[in-house]
């Protein structure tokens, strides 16, 4: 039976929703699952992975892997998918497994597709297919004289199955592989917000340029704790230095697809649309009638944002019973 890899990541206690769905499309394949864990702490999360598909979890638990080190990271995953013996791997497309997999790939003679929306496993074969072009077309991806196919993912593109708390998984360990020396990292800083990144969010609350300051996000964020969504922006708010970059939606952000993205004051550029047209519901909130993004939402509403965001707010409150 060939086998399946999947890179899994976790955030706190937790696995990430993209690396669920990922450990449940391989399990649904019949073929037999590897799971993947890399970084101090990651042993704990063994039996999670077990719990959802995995038969074997391989787990390199180091503290020298606390911060993302391309050189040790590397070396760990390649060693891993080596002994695995998989001629498939999964990862979710996010920011560190971008940077990653193409390097475990070469170091292995092999291809990768990355920002896939499509995924087809059978018995023997995979099937990917990504857009391309901002969104405009699809293509479907074929591996050529490619001994590992390696496939990353967009998050919230597949079902998450349910666990099964009795199943367990035989865990192996990796030692802390040497790495070159080529790259040393000296300190990681993350922002302070506890909400779901962007990627992984089941629903969004972006704001663009109408909102004229960075003061007036606070209205988003209000939205946003109601609905237990995630707030983002466009690129001209980003660049303009009213959010950080990293809630940033777009071409040249982040590419998301939640069931539900409500965009404030969002003209709708062809490199917005790009990062969050795969979303399941889009509701467009803009005083411009003419405004690009009221062809690719669902639901339009023409009017004064900071009108309609607080009465949104207060009826959602009032539905949910907050």
């Amino acid at each position: 039976m060939s086998k399946i890899f999947v890179f899994v990541e976790g955030h706190g206690s937790e696995l990430k929703k993209g690396s669920l769905e990922l450990l449940n499309a391989a399990k649904q394949s019949g073929r037999e699952v590897i799971a993947g864990l890399v970084g101090p702490g990651t042993k704990a999360l063994a039996a999670k992975a077990g719990q959802n598909g995995a038969k074997t979890v391989f787990v390199c638990d180091d503290a020298g892997l606390g911060h993302y080190n391309p050189d040790t990271f590397t070396a760990a995953v390649s060693t891993m998918v080596k002994e695995s013996g998989a001629d498939v791997v999964l990862a979710s497309s996010s920011v560190m497994a971008r940077d990653l997999f193409p390097r475990v790939a070469a170091r292995l003679d092999s291809g990768v597709a990355s920002d896939c929306t499509v995924l087809e496993l059978s018995a023997s074969g995979v099937k990917v297919r990504k857009p391309l072009y901002s969104g405009k077309c699809t293509a479907e991806v074929e591996f050529v004289n490619s001994p590992v196919r390696f496939v990353l993912m967009r998050p919230n593109q597949l079902p998450v199955g349910a666990a099964d708390a009795a199943a367990t998984a035989t865990v192996r360990e990796f030692p802390l592989p040497a790495g070159s020396g080529k790259i040393t990292c000296k300190e990681m800083v993350k922002g302070a917000s506890n909400k779901t990144d962007l990627t992984e969010a089941n629903a969004i609350v972006s704001g663009g340029r109408g909102m004229q300051n960075a003061e007036n996000f606070k209205i988003l964020d209000d939205l946003a704790n109601t609905l237990g969504a995630t707030v983002g922006a466009s690129r001209a708010v980003a660049d303009a230095g009213w959010v950080p970059h990293s809630m940033q939606v777009g071409q040249t952000g982040k590419t998301v697809a939640p069931s539900l993205y409500i965009a404030a004051g969002i003209s709708g550029a062809i490199q917005h649309l790009a990062g969050m047209s795969g979303s399941k519901v889009i509701v467009a909130i803009n005083k411009d009638p003419d405004a690009p993004i009221f062809q690719k939402s669902t639901y339009g509403i023409v009017g004064d944002l900071f009108e309609v965001i607080p009465k949104l707010t207060e009826e959602f409150k009032k539905a949910l019973h907050k």
